[in-house]
């Protein structure tokens, strides 16, 4: 028999959110004394402290709080999938959907998917964040992203992928580079130019890594965590870069002209894949927005390049 309810991990996830239980009690618009006896009664019931109390300014997690803190949120998901299935008719999917996005990929991807699922269904309201990749693996661990959209490099055996697309690497020149006289080149015609690097994990290390297999050291003339300040800083005649993520326009924000070549290399492709907590059972909505991802990179790019670890159970669209 359960000891505990549905509201008091609601509180408590609450309370989490929002660092006070006076932030929580306002968030559920319920009273404070509420709030803490329902955490007061989790810890009981659990037989553990679920918060550090700071006099005057709010509560912090304990390490077993945040561990409980995912399960939480993840009965919490699929106490609510089960209410919307069940007042739901036939086919309708309804909810939230707490959806991370690596940082260089969002802007290229997510207006049309976020647009196309909400009209498809739009019963569904998606939380979008944009992060590195840190960031987004921590996020599934704590249970704050239901689903991640990012690069399948180093990510760790605690979460499962569905691959949607591969993308080869390509490099950036400025324009009327002596380079872009040929058609495609190789790393070793890189090999004395300065180099704009992509300065964010794992980007970072499968650049660099490119030029190490092949015995190169690169010359890091700038490095920078944002996109398109690589790209303005190649549009200016800085250095070259190597990139996977391309931006639909080929001028920079400052609107230099810059030019993509093929690399000529066997390099390892990159993988975009959606990604979920492993030990997480995934809900309906995970599911049909997971297959609507699936469909929509199919329709555009091919098939994905090859089967997800430890597969996500998909729906057909509208399923």
């Amino acid at each position: 028999m359960l000891t505990y309810t549905l509201r008091q991990l609601e509180y408590f996830t609450a309370a989490a959110d929002c660092g006070s239980v006076a932030g929580a009690a306002a968030t559920l618009n319920v009273s404070q004394p509420s709030v803490s006896n329902a955490i007061l009664k989790l810890e009981d019931h659990f037989g553990v402290q679920l918060f550090v109390r700071h006099h005057a300014q709010g509560v912090s997690l304990t390490p077993v709080g945040h561990r409980i803190l995912a399960d939480a949120r993840n009965l919490l998901r699929h106490a609510n999938d089960l209410q919307h299935n069940a007042k739901a008719a036939g086919d309708v999917i309804q909810g939230g959907l707490e959806l991370g996005c690596f940082i260089t990929l969002a802007p290229s991807f997510m207006p049309a998917l976020v647009t196309g699922f909400t009209e498809r269904y739009p019963g569904v309201s998606i939380n979008l964040q944009e992060g590195i990749q840190n960031d987004l693996v921590a996020g599934l661990g704590s249970g704050r992203f239901e689903l991640a959209f990012l690069y399948d490099l180093d990510l760790p055996d605690t979460v499962a992928r569905v691959p949607l697309c591969a993308f080869e690497p390509y490099v950036l020149l400025p324009e009327a580079h002596a380079l872009t006289e040929k058609s495609a080149l190789s790393l070793e015609d890189l090999a004395d130019e300065p180099l704009i690097l992509l300065d964010i994990p794992p980007s970072r290390d499968y650049f660099t890594g490119l030029f190490h297999k092949a015995g190169i050291e690169p010359r890091v003339a700038f490095a920078s965590p944002s996109l398109e300040m690589v790209r303005g800083l190649v549009g200016r005649g800085l250095g070259c870069s190597l990139l996977v993520t391309r931006p639909y326009s080929d001028h920079t924000y400052d609107g230099r002209r810059i030019e993509a070549r093929p690399l000529n290399h066997d390099a390892a492709t990159s993988t975009v894949c959606l990604a979920h907590l492993a030990q997480s059972r995934p809900t309906r909505l995970m599911e049909t927005f997971t297959e609507f991802c699936r469909t929509w990179f199919a329709q555009r790019y091919g098939r994905a390049p090859h089967e997800p670890t430890e597969p996500m159970k998909v729906s057909r669209p509208g399923a």
